[in-house]
């Protein structure tokens, strides 16, 4: 599913974000990534989805390799792959049901299509009662539920989520952790960056913690201690 071999990223200022990553992540998998602000979590999200590219090593994912990825190429990974931010990059002016519905007409999906999967992942994160109202009339938690609906209305085989309950309350952040369980055990790998030590030792999954640009840790379900 995901491979990363011998993997290194030195921006153009110099500053090495990633020192020889290797890891490897199964289908069906839900892993967290954890480490200290500036450690290289986020460059280790942002090189699944092709946001930024590495200076050496190699990366597949669902047995593409993204090293030799063409910038044409870029689009088709990316609607394999959902990807949920911290700060929910909704489009304001359009409906819950037009910022889903946006991912499956940019690929062309009949509207009947669109019909059924927009309304079949709204129920499955509870807001197909929402689906005419505008982010702005929605709490926090409503609009990353959003963010999550669009992020799984292709069935992407990968969900990214990078830092999602970061911006949410704690009675939010566990009700938003239920709907990525729910994904997950449906099959969908799931690769999540966060700082919360709570979620991470209480739902228990893989725990990869990264500092100074390396894995010090890549701990499976089920090892001692979750600390973070």
């Amino acid at each position: 599913m995901i491979l990363m071999k011998d993997i290194y990223k030195t921006y153009d200022n110099g500053v090495t974000a990633l020192n020889g990553i290797n890891v490897e992540i199964d289908q069906g998998e839900f892993v967290y990534v954890v480490g200290p602000s500036g450690a290289g979590k986020s460059t280790f999200i942002k090189l699944m989805y092709r946001e930024v590219k590495p200076s050496k090593g190699k990366l597949i994912i669902n047995n593409k390799d993204l090293t030799d990825l063409k910038e044409k190429e870029v689009p088709l990974l990316r609607r394999q792959i959902g990807v949920i931010f911290q700060d929910f990059k909704l489009l304001s002016r359009l409906t819950v049901y037009e910022n889903i519905a946006f991912a499956l007409e940019v690929i062309n999906e009949s509207p009947r299509n669109i019909r059924k999967r927009v309304m079949d992942v709204l129920e499955l994160v509870g807001l197909k009662n929402k689906a005419r109202f505008i982010p702005s009339e929605l709490s926090g938690g409503e609009q990353q539920r959003v963010s999550i609906a669009r992020a799984i209305v292709n069935h992407p085989k990968l969900v990214i989520a990078d830092e999602p309950t970061g911006n949410l309350d704690p009675d939010t952040s566990w009700e938003i952790m239920k709907v990525f369980e729910e994904i997950n055990a449906r099959g969908t790998t799931i690769v999540m960056a966060t700082h919360s030590k709570e979620i991470v030792n209480t739902i228990k999954r893989r725990v990869i913690a990264i500092e100074d640009g390396r894995i010090v840790r890549d701990q499976h379900r089920g090892d001692y201690g979750y600390e973070i």
